[in-house]
């Protein structure tokens, strides 16, 4: 290392300036050695910028190996290496041939596609060689998509097609091959709902009553594990799970809907509004009965109501004392109108309601409920309720089940005129509802017993093209509600008579109805009553030991035959009695110990009540024990007659000496 110089790398700083001597080569070449004298001349101060002349280069590889040499020696040689260096041209010009090479195969590889597509059948001997030239190079190749095979065609694809659609529409096949009844009373089942996993069903109807039922639970006796009245004289329109399956809604003929939770019991009550209020959005509640209810199909803790009072609610069960929104109805001339039932569509942006007046109208669920985003006027005949309203699956339909008789098909982008329309289909009840099969490609609905029918019916349409599918004959009753489970695959029925009928298939339907026929009737087992404890003595003598029972069978026929243990109780006197044989008193225990006790206080009250108290006197003036102890300490010494009597004689005398004085100061005596 020179002394008096700092490198850092390319950049130098010499501390003695070296003498600077002008050469014949210089003389000879100008501009060469004016660069180098300024160059020499330029190294004073921080150095020189730039790339290094040739007197530099052999300088700093000068001491490039002194310093080497120290690191190997000190044992850091390795570090400080030179960093690649890189030729940028060279690289793009690389890339670029080899993006045309690629460009070029892959345009080869689309040809021969094109032309395999176009060949005959008869080419299968030089297209397995190319087959396995074209997927080696694909494997070498960044080539996205493989290629079709060769036995592959445009017209045998378009007839794979064809044939998977038809086949898509023959396989899925209706899941009514058997039949499971429900016993729910003897009237009409007007609400039916199942949870989203499809283990509990919800039912209810004009007997007031709501039952719980369970199908993992179930046996062969297909009983309710819970009943119960939510609002007494009034009947059920409508229960539903919440998206979670964790509530239950009821929406009854009252004003106030209720919450139960998924085992039937009430979590809260909806608060009533004040009916002398003339502006329904002041009101904190319905004032009317109730028409319908639903649940939000995301938000499991939002459901809303409609009444009569022209109104439709949104709740939050966080808050049951007040409503969040009130939506007013309105007809066409701006008077208000009755809601008759409601719903939210599949994705719960719109919410929708039927009126009496024939209308359908539906409100933006992100705007203000002031404004009606969709409103069908005249969808079915005035005056009659509408009774069933559901969106399709896919959002971009929905069904009404009309009083007038009609089933409509919408489509929620043009709603001037329905898609389709049915007709003849009677309607007798305001709970009959239509829906969807889980495919969409059917809509099922219901009709009631005209005069003269024997059966219900229920009508299976598809929607494209528009046709009767089929047409069943359930039971000899009304066919009010539907339900078709998707998970399920099951088909619920409310009918006219009281019962639930369970449609499904062996085959193509899972859990619920299919569980309960799998099961047998549970036996029930009788309680045994264990008389005495049994002490168990194997090594004891014959005398003392005791006969071991395995079961109570033989010791009940026992004591059957023993007269004492089976002796029959005396049976009751008259019909109304209860227990046995009291008495010739009275024929129940009641009056006969009323009868007696009167008797023995009859007994006691006969005699003089004078005489009956004075044969206490002489014992209580000897031993004195509940009065005369209780005054000892606070009353006065008594005063006997003696006394007084003699205080009346000095009194007379008193009075003889005053008899000259005024009445009206004459001491009273006596």
């Amino acid at each position: 290392m020179q002394r008096g110089k700092i490198t850092f790398g390319k950049i130098g700083f010499c501390l003695e300036k070296p003498p600077v001597a002008a050469t014949s080569s210089e003389s000879e070449e100008p501009g060469k050695g004016t660069t180098e004298k300024e160059s020499e001349q330029n190294v004073g101060g921080f150095g020189s910028f730039g790339r290094a002349t040739l007197s530099q280069e052999v300088k700093s590889s000068d001491d490039n190996e002194s310093t080497n040499q120290i690191g190997s020696l000190m044992g850091f040689s390795a570090f400080g290496k030179k960093s690649q260096e890189f030729d940028i041209e060279k690289l793009v010009e690389e890339t670029r041939r080899v993006a045309a090479e690629r460009n070029r195969e892959n345009l080869e590889k689309l040809n021969l596609q094109e032309q395999r597509r176009k060949q005959d059948k008869g080419r299968n001997s030089g297209k397995d060689n190319k087959a396995s030239q074209n997927d080696e190079s694909s494997e070498e190749d960044d080539f996205i998509g493989p290629p079709l095979p060769p036995s592959m065609t445009s017209s045998q694809a378009s007839a794979e097609k064809s044939d998977s659609a038809s086949e898509d529409e023959e396989d899925f096949h209706l899941p009514f091959t058997h039949e499971m009844i429900l016993d729910h009373g003897t009237k009409l089942v007007s609400a039916l709902a199942v949870d989203p996993s499809g283990s509990r069903l919800v039912s209810g109807g004009f007997d007031y009553d709501v039952r719980y039922w369970d199908f993992q639970g179930m046996d062969q006796a297909r009983e309710a594990f819970r009943s119960f009245c939510p609002a007494e004289g009034y009947p059920i329109n409508i229960v539903e799970y919440s998206c979670t399956g964790d509530k239950v809604l009821i929406v009854s003929g009252s004003q106030q809907a209720k919450v139960y939770d998924r085992d039937g019991i009430e979590l809260f009550e909806c608060v009533r509004g004040d009916m002398y209020l003339h502006d329904m959005a002041k009101t904190k509640g319905h004032i009317a009965g109730l028409t319908s209810g639903a649940w939000h199909p995301k938000d499991k803790e939002e459901f809303l109501t409609a009444a009569r009072d022209g109104t439709c609610r949104i709740w939050h069960t966080e808050r049951p004392h007040c409503q969040r929104y009130v939506i007013k109805a309105r007809a066409l001339n701006g008077l208000k109108t009755i809601p008759t039932t409601c719903a939210y569509s599949r994705d719960g942006l719109l919410v929708a309601c039927t009126c009496d007046d024939g209308s359908v109208q539906m409100w933006d669920h992100r705007k203000t409920f002031v404004n009606v985003s969709v409103n069908v006027k005249g969808a079915h005949d005035k005056g009659s309720e509408t009774s069933g309203l559901v969106f399709a699956y896919d959002n971009k339909g929905f069904a009404t089940r009309g009083g007038d008789d009609t089933l409509k098909l919408w489509d929620i982008r043009n709603i001037k005129q329905p898609v389709h329309v049915q007709k003849n289909l009677f309607n007798r009840f305001s709970m009959t509802n239509c829906i969807f099969s889980p495919n969409d490609q059917y809509i099922l609905t219901g009709t009631s017993l005209n005069r003269g029918e024997s059966s219900g019916k229920i009508f299976i349409f598809n929607r494209n093209p528009w046709q009767i599918h089929k047409e069943l004959e359930v039971g000899p009753s009304h066919i009010v509600r539907l339900i078709w489970h998707p998970r399920l695959n099951q088909l619920m029925i409310g009918c006219g008579d009281g019962k639930i009928r369970i449609l499904y298939d062996k085959k193509l339907s899972r859990n619920g109805a299919v569980l309960v026929t799998g099961k047998h009737k549970k036996r029930v087992k009788q309680a045994e009553v264990v008389v005495s404890q049994q002490v168990i003595t194997p090594h004891a003598l014959p005398m003392f030991r005791e006969e071991r029972h395995k079961s109570t069978r033989k010791l009940e026929e026992r004591d059957r035959k023993d007269p004492l243990k089976s002796h029959q109780p005396d049976l009751p006197i008259g019909k109304a009695g209860s227990g046995g044989r009291v008495s010739a008193g009275g024929s129940t225990l009641s009056s006969y110990i009323i009868r007696n006790m009167g008797l023995r206080n009859k007994a006691h009250e006969e005699g003089d009540p004078r005489e009956a108290l004075l044969k206490y006197a002489k014992d209580a003036a000897e031993n004195p024990y509940w009065v005369t102890p209780a005054y000892t300490k606070n009353q006065p010494v008594p005063i006997f007659d003696n006394v007084i009597q003699e205080e009346k004689s000095t009194s007379d005398d008193e009075s003889a000496n005053t008899d000259d004085q005024p009445a009206t100061k004459k001491i009273k005596t006596g």
